[in-house]
């Protein structure tokens, strides 16, 4: 019994030590926490492109009908929001010019007296210049005829240069020998924003001016093309087509020019019906439920077209426009692309992968109107070099008058069409008399 007892007694205390309370572990004891498994990593890369997906669409349905209300609201509308881009644009690109601060690091930020002011000066006088060019061309028969505007348009340009001059002069004047770089990069940077952007949004606002087809038929035209380069890409897609970017394939690149093409006759047919996209503006405050009058274009007129070169007795009836739109969508699809590739090797240059966070989901502004910008330059030497027709108009006629007639000649003018107007019937006897006593020197 004495020799069994021993034994009992030591898994007694045995098993009364493994039940008691451990001590807390001291902190440099304290066990990792667990890293996620590559199944948690993979579910965390689902959520979060999930999530970016959800915003993405969210945002793209927002912006298709935001273009939608101010396309249809009217063309003062939708001039408000080229504005508004051009502005956004800009500052996304600018601020590019900041990446140069990286190399002080460590260092205290030079202060660049006046240089990034400077800026948004050059892109004030740049779109002081550029509207008023505009303005005064299209509406010149409300302008010239004003007391106070009368001086402003006659001497427009030399206003604007004369403002571009100062800005000139002020930024030499504010140059530091410890930033000479960084000052004259910004400057750089500032130009070429304005030429790229700014100067080509001016032509995109001149489509408008001519008709809302010439702003409306190119913008979809871009944006059908990059749908439908993702769509055949993906489908067909085997070949690269440019370093810059390794997505883009030659199937999708053809597949795309195909679809375009096609879906420019469709929506051309569609649009050269409404006159509200065909006419000029002489309305600002016209919107799609007043419309617009005018007499269309000849491009928007059936004519005869001959199958005697193909052997065939026919004749076919069919709107010039309908040939003119394969040139629109061909330089969308071959071309406009190349300003994305621009817009990409600039990005990736400077190691950034959007311009900015200005669309949530999607990146700058700049990113989604890339092409968009120099399509509208390219429409707007199209439409002046083959469609447009160029005729005498009221604003012409009236600066003429007023900047090579004596007053005396512009009286006599005056005379003249009120005896005019009197033999169509236009004006009753008594206005001419009026007319004719009251314009006596």
């Amino acid at each position: 019994m004495a020799k069994n007892s021993k034994p009992k007694q030591h898994a007694r205390r045995h098993s009364e030590a493994s039940n008691a309370p451990s001590e807390p572990s001291s902190p440099n004891k304290m066990e990792k926490p667990a890293e996620p498994t590559q199944k948690e990593s993979a579910q965390a890369a689902y959520e979060k492109k999930k999530q970016t997906f959800i915003t993405r669409t969210i945002w793209t349905f927002v912006m298709i009908a935001g273009f939608f209300v101010a396309l249809f609201s009217g063309h003062i509308y939708i001039i408000g929001l080229i504005t508004a881009i051009q502005l956004v644009s800009f500052k996304e690109v600018i601020s590019i010019a900041s990446k140069e601060k990286k190399k002080h690091e460590g260092k205290k930020e030079p202060n660049l007296r006046f240089t990034k002011s400077l800026s948004w000066y050059f892109l004030a006088t740049t779109m002081y210049f550029l509207y008023g060019e505009s303005v005064i061309y299209y509406f010149k028969h409300i302008l010239l005829v004003d007391k106070l505007l009368l001086p402003l348009a006659n001497h427009h340009r030399f206003i604007s240069f004369t403002l571009y001059v100062l800005g000139f002069v002020i930024f030499v004047g504010s140059l530091r020998k410890d930033t000479y770089k960084l000052q004259f990069q910004h400057f750089a940077w500032t130009h070429m924003a304005l030429y790229l952007i700014v100067v080509q949004a001016h032509f995109v606002m001149n489509n408008i001016f001519e008709g809302m087809i010439w702003f409306f038929l190119p913008a979809a035209l871009v944006i059908t093309n990059d749908i439908f380069a993702y769509v055949c890409g993906i489908t067909f897609g085997r070949t690269q087509l440019i370093q810059l970017s390794p997505k883009k394939t030659v199937e999708g690149f053809i597949g795309a020019w195909i679809c375009t093409i096609i879906f420019g006759f469709f929506i051309t047919n569609i649009l050269i019906r409404s006159k509200y996209f065909i006419c000029p503006v002489n309305d600002l405050g016209a919107n799609v439920l007043t419309g617009l009058e005018c007499i269309p274009n000849p491009a928007f007129v059936p004519q005869p077209y001959s199958l005697e070169i193909f052997g065939l007795d026919k004749v076919f009836w069919i709107e010039p426009m309908q040939f003119h739109v394969l040139g629109f969508a061909s330089f969308a699809s071959l071309i406009a692309p190349f300003g994305g590739f621009f817009a990409s090797g600039l990005k990736r240059s400077f190691g950034i992968k959007d311009f900015g966070e200005s669309i949530p989901g999607h990146g700058g502004i700049t990113d989604r109107f890339d092409c968009q910008f120099i399509m509208g330059f390219f429409a707007y030497m199209y439409y002046h070099s083959f469609i447009a027709v160029y005729k005498a108009n009221v604003g012409d006629i009236i600066e003429t008058a007023i900047n090579g007639l004596t007053v005396d000649d512009q009286l006599e003018v005056v005379r003249g069409l009120s005896k005019y107007l009197f033999n169509q019937g236009a004006v009753s006897e008594s206005i001419l008399e009026c007319l004719t006593s009251e314009l006596k020197r």
